[in-house]
């Protein structure tokens, strides 16, 4: 290739190219879906041509919502940001080293959310060491938006459950479901 050359061509919709080939892996609990994670989800949508988002399963953990309404949620969230890409993610479960689930499920990309310097800091190890044991498969820091670092999954969950107002930290449809999942424990 030479230096004037382009790797990929985007047009509306189609893209030619690298782009086209890579299928990345997105792990998590996401339990909920935050307006970070979907911030993530689709920064990762402009480098693969398909994304899968694997669920961290822990047979020890007791999550909020249930693997079905977590991919629901994912799917739903998608769809209201990116209304022609819900085709281009699929939503699995895992319980095994990510870099096993990213290999058996074709992805050569693993994409790592990082909020701040301390995100950083971990990811740092855990890609070295995901390196060490998959060589063929990379990782990809994305940073989240500004609006975005502060928020987390676990913060979330805590103010939601002690009545705090949510709205600005995850995706409509993640609202009405904790809304709904809150009213039910009460």
């Amino acid at each position: 290739m030479t230096c004037g050359q382009r790797l990929s061509v985007t047009k509306g919709d189609e893209t030619t190219g690298r782009q086209s080939m890579i299928t990345a892996f997105y792990p998590g609990s996401f339990d909920p879906m935050t307006n970070g994670h979907l911030d993530v989800l689709v920064q990762s949508l402009n480098v693969a041509a398909k994304v899968i988002i694997g669920i961290g399963i822990h047979p020890g953990k007791k999550p909020l919502f249930s693997f079905d309404e977590r991919a629901e949620l994912i799917r739903r969230s998608l769809l209201e940001t990116l209304p022609g890409r819900g085709g281009d993610i699929s939503v699995v479960a895992f319980d095994n080293l990510v870099v096993d689930a990213a290999r058996f499920h074709g992805a050569t990309l693993l994409v790592r959310g990082l909020r701040d310097g301390t995100d950083l800091d971990y990811e740092m190890q855990m890609a070295g060491m995901n390196r060490q044991m998959a060589p063929d498969i990379q990782t990809l820091f994305l940073p989240a938006g500004t609006a975005s670092r502060p928020i987390t999954a676990t913060l979330v969950r805590q103010i939601a459950s002690m009545g705090g107002d949510v709205s600005a930290f995850v995706p409509a449809a993640v609202l009405t479901a904790l809304k709904a999942k809150l009213d039910k424990e009460i």
